[in-house]
């Protein structure tokens, strides 16, 4: 059978790093070349392939609709080729990814996914941190990062993964005691329950029930999403956390007070330094993160 013509893997290469890194700079940057020759590369592809994968503007490339979906084709091929010959060379090697998690996305939503990211990639092991801070320490002491944050640095590669809805989340008993309609003066009488990182959520809420001026009797605050829900499920407040963890819960203790929610300020992202996508371990995790939908 003869061999298919391939495309220049030079060009490949300059593309999926300009898409990986977001920039064409950045890419540049990476494969030490010039723009003017990064852009050459690129147009090769293009001429190759008969589509046009970005469009120019000044010094910017934008991904075009049929760039896109060239990448979303190839960008995995590429990955399994690269896998394919470093197995020929360096069998047995274990890719390790240190990724910061807050501890209620790890257990609601990666943990019951990973067993699926395991098959695909047996080879790669995370170490999971749930500490705080995790934003300050990616690029040191943790590769990548998901962080539920209102935008990360623009200095780091970030995808956004969600949009969430603010709730107030309490216990069944402390539903049935407020009611189905906001009371000023019941809510005074409450304490409130609030994550480290949503420090806004609550004007937010209270914004949305036309009561901004209610001051609660005690606003109590927690580092940890799983301590927020418990707590909230033993009757000790109100509970100011994204629709998103009550769902995924499924606790029958819990039940939301007021037929009421409103945009969140903050959102989860995956973060991590430019230069971290070129290796291995994040390059797969991003990926994989990517088509699972988490």
């Amino acid at each position: 059978m003869p061999i298919r013509r391939l495309p220049p893997l030079r060009a490949l290469e300059a593309f999926v790093r300009v898409v990986r890194l977001g920039s064409a700079k950045a890419a540049a940057n990476e494969l030490a070349l010039s723009p003017s020759a990064l852009s050459r590369r690129v147009a090769a592809l293009e001429d190759f392939t008969g589509k046009r994968l970005f469009t120019r503007q000044h010094q910017s490339m934008k991904l075009t609709d049929e760039g896109q979906a060239f990448y979303n084709v190839v960008g995995p091929k590429l990955e399994e080729l690269a896998e394919a010959v470093e197995s020929q060379i360096d069998r047995g090697q274990v890719w390790r990814l240190h990724l910061g998690v807050p501890s209620l996305f790890g257990g609601q939503r990666l943990f019951p996914r990973l067993p699926e990211l395991r098959k695909l990639h047996p080879r790669l092991h995370i170490d999971i941190d749930t500490g705080t801070h995790l934003e300050d320490r990616v690029g040191d002491t943790l590769d990548a990062a998901i962080i539920l944050s209102k935008e990360p640095d623009p200095g780091f590669y970030r995808i956004q993964l969600d949009q969430n809805k603010v709730y107030a989340i309490v216990s069944t008993e402390v539903a049935r005691e407020i009611g189905p309609v906001p009371d000023a003066e019941k809510l005074s009488k409450q304490t409130f329950l609030i994550h480290n990182d949503l420090p806004e959520s609550l004007d937010a809420w209270k914004a949305a029930i036309g009561m901004s001026d209610v001051e609660p009797a005690s606003v109590d605050k927690f580092d940890s999403g799983q301590l927020v829900l418990e707590a909230a499920a033993q009757g000790l407040g109100i509970a100011i956390m994204h629709d998103d963890h009550f769902r995924r819960a499924h606790d029958n203790r819990l039940a939301l007070l007021f037929d009421t929610n409103v945009d969140s300020p903050y959102r989860y992202w995956f973060i991590c330094r430019p230069k971290a996508l070129e290796t291995r371990p994040v390059r797969i995790f991003h990926e994989w993160l990517l088509q699972a939908g988490l």
